[in-house]
């Protein structure tokens, strides 16, 4: 890992803080490029990401996108509504009128916030499956303008079609191709009108997001029991775009909740450095995390938001900040106990990269695993089918069933998950880190890491096309290796890396996607020695393949 930025952990200087008005003026100014591969639309697990600053994400990149995602709605017969919304990044609201403009112009029902406010991810999956319950036809789908917990100077966008989670790389790929013929055309071919007749047309409608989701979540959670046990609730919306709900939920459901902070301001100035020194809202950085560890003896339990709030960082009174991959087996082992509505039949998601914490709850409960390549859209189909009944990633994403055993989201909820943080407390009277420290008494406790290593194209490549023959390992730190692979157990599909497992560790490597380094995840179930050992070892089998 690179070293630690002496500013980590600290309240940011006044010269780390975007420059807003130079951000959105490049927006609508600046023109990108579409020769230069960084300066076309890109659709990574999470939809297009970049900067107005970088050429990367400007007023070209979404009209051309947002033409690109008509002409497939077009060609897939998609004629309901389209749901979209915002988070707080600042260049969110002008892709929301870029967006309008197009969508508009192509006779696209759009439905945005009533209130003028910002929109979660998983409020959008929410809007778009009630919509579509029990239709066959006229099916809706939906758009989420935000680049996650990136710094403020990024805009991201992103489709989720009529099953309400991400879009897979069929529908991506179509909308990436066409978005770039439209930036190598010079938009000719993109319908648009002016905003102001947009927003007056009879194709842009005002639409209540926040009251059907909250007041849907005692569905998913047991808001009742939260209420009557009296906990302590901390929550910090990390400036991001549950910032409006929080308040309506507590008011609501009469929990016992501080929300810590309520400041909406797009260069984030309130936040803690992350490890690198730069401002990113998430909420599974410690160094990020900082002002709400700070706080956590002052509630029982406390919870943050990433910027679109499909993350969730749980901050607990015994633990500080839990590890994102300790939470999700917490999760599931309380969920599995505690919902006696679920089918004996729901399963477990994971991602390949996640902690094998996971697979030993999975064994105890009984239940099937189902291990994936990276990306939550490998999870859609089985939260909406009701055949999973807990996904999630080991960065700090996942969602679960509604108490009845029936889809609530198929993208991430972080959301439900802080709420699942109080809920375990309530219901056990121990949490979530004291539930996790039973759960390793029994199973065993994980070490687990992630390091990046410097790496150039070549390099990236080879690991991409690595085999088991071709790393041939056969021992492990000291362990036999049960298995080398290239492809997820789950679903058989590659997930762009090699990953080789013993009974007492593991490691998986993959190439960045948009930095020059390849991440490499290890885990021992011995010791932080074991651990170091197996990360020293992959390093050097690695290397052979270089």
């Amino acid at each position: 890992m690179p070293a630690l930025d002496p500013t980590a952990g600290k309240p940011v200087t006044a010269d780390a803080l975007a420059n807003i008005p130079k951000l959105v003026t490049a927006y609508f100014a600046a023109k990108p490029d579409p020769a230069k591969p960084a300066e076309r639309v890109a659709f990574g697990t999470s939809g297009h990401r970049g900067s107005s600053l970088r050429n990367s994400f400007n007023e070209d990149h979404i009209l051309a996108t947002t033409q690109a995602i008509c002409d497939y709605r077009r060609e897939a017969g998609l004629t309901g509504p389209l749901f979209i919304g915002i988070d707080t990044h600042a260049l969110a609201e002008p892709a929301l009128v870029s967006a309008l403009e197009v969508f508009a112009a192509n006779g696209v029902d759009t439905m945005v916030d009533d209130r003028g406010g910002y929109t979660p991810t998983p409020v959008i999956s929410h809007a778009i499956l009630t919509y579509n319950r029990g239709r066959t036809a006229a099916l809706a789908d939906g758009v989420v303008i935000t680049p996650s917990h990136n710094p403020p100077d990024d805009g991201g966008y992103k489709y989720n079609p009529p099953h309400g989670g991400p879009a897979d790389t069929d529908a991506t790929a179509i909308i990436e191709k066409n978005a770039n013929r439209y930036l190598e055309a010079g938009l000719t071919g993109v319908n648009r009108i002016s905003y102001a007749r947009a927003r007056t047309s009879q194709f842009v409608h005002a639409h209540d997001y926040l009251g059907p989701y909250v007041a849907d979540l005692n569905n998913v959670v047991d808001m009742d029991l939260i209420k009557s046990s009296g906990i302590d609730v901390g929550i910090d919306p990390l400036g991001g775009a549950a910032v409006h709900f929080w308040p309506v939920i507590v008011e609501r459901y009469g929990i016992k909740a501080e929300i810590v902070n309520d400041v909406v301001d797009p260069t984030f100035r309130f936040m803690t450095a992350d490890w690198d020194g730069k401002i990113r809202m998430d909420c599974s950085s410690p160094y990020a995390m900082a002002s709400l560890i700070a706080m956590r003896s002052r509630f029982d339990v406390a919870f943050a938001n990433d910027t679109d709030a499909d993350r969730h960082g749980i901050v607990t009174r015994s633990g500080g900040l839990m590890n994102p991959n300790h939470f999700l087996a917490t999760a599931i082992a309380y969920l599995f106990a505690h919902r006696p509505q679920w089918a004996a039949h729901a399963a477990i998601g994971k991602t390949v990269v996640s902690s094998s914490i996971i697979d030993r709850v999975a064994r105890k409960l009984g239940r099937k695993l189902v291990e994936t390549p990276v990306g939550f859209k490998w999870f859609v189909d089985g939260l909406g089918t009701g055949s999973f009944g807990f996904a999630g990633e080991e960065s700090a994403g996942a969602s679960f069933l509604r108490r009845d055993g029936s889809v609530w989201t198929t993208d991430k909820d972080g959301i439900i998950l802080g709420l699942l943080a109080a809920e375990i407390l309530a219901k056990t009277k121990r949490d979530p880190s004291e539930l996790f420290s039973e759960l390793t008494a029994e199973l065993g406790v994980p070490f687990y890491e992630r390091i990046d290593v410097p790496a150039n194209a070549q390099q990236k490549n080879a690991l991409k096309s690595a085999s088991p023959e071709r790393l041939n390992i056969k021992e492990l730190a000291g362990d036999s290796v049960r298995a080398t692979r290239t492809t997820a157990p789950g679903n058989g599909q590659p997930f762009g890396g090699i990953k080789v497992e013993t009974d007492m560790g593991w490691f998986a490597a993959r190439p960045s996607g948009t930095e020059d380094v390849y991440k490499i995840y290890a885990e021992s179930f011995r010791d932080q020695a074991h651990l170091k050992r197996i990360q020293g070892e992959a390093q050097s089998a690695l290397a052979t393949l270089f």
